[in-house]
């Protein structure tokens, strides 16, 4: 019997003492648990779930903001889940912003949902499909475009097209 209990016990022990010691897959998942507080800037492969207090920026593939947790800084994901509080910008395609989260920030978003009952301070922006580069404007091709009427006439007289003097 006693040495049931003292197995019960030692097990949940080991088990973190082994999730610290071997490498993370790109599978799991990285949880900030509610008691932790990290002050720094998160990078991360895969997906982060945040319970605690985040004082920087975050970059994860799927991040998900738990009801109580707090993000102070901008968060850059695929994916964007948020149900505590964020104070900084939100960039990602997908973002969920559920009704007990609390926004101050800018989101930027291809497919944005917002609960009934969240609050949201800043501005949303749809992110443009990633599109290739642009060419620079060829400088040559502007000379031999003609100029519009209006212009023309200020290049030929020197005077101002209001109150014509």
């Amino acid at each position: 019997m006693f040495s049931q209990s003292s197995k019960g016990s030692e097990a949940p022990g080991q088990a973190v003492r082994e999730t610290r010691a071997t490498p993370r897959s790109s599978g799991e998942t990285s949880v900030i648990s509610a008691d932790l507080k990290i002050i720094g800037d998160l990078v991360c492969s895969g997906d982060v779930q945040i319970k605690g207090v985040v004082d920087g920026n975050v970059k994860s593939q799927s991040v998900t903001i738990g009801e109580g947790a707090q993000v102070t800084g901008a968060i850059s994901a695929d994916a964007v889940h948020i149900s505590g509080t964020i104070k900084g910008q939100v960039e990602a395609p997908t973002v969920t912003v559920a009704k007990t989260a609390k926004v101050n920030g800018d989101i930027f978003h291809q497919t944005l949902s917002i609960e009934a009952g969240a609050y949201m301070e800043g501005n949303c922006r749809r992110l443009e499909a990633k599109q290739p580069a642009k060419k620079p404007i060829d400088t040559a091709s502007l000379a031999s475009l003609k100029p519009t009427t209006s212009s023309a006439v200020i290049a030929e007289t020197g005077k101002k097209a209001v109150g014509g003097r």
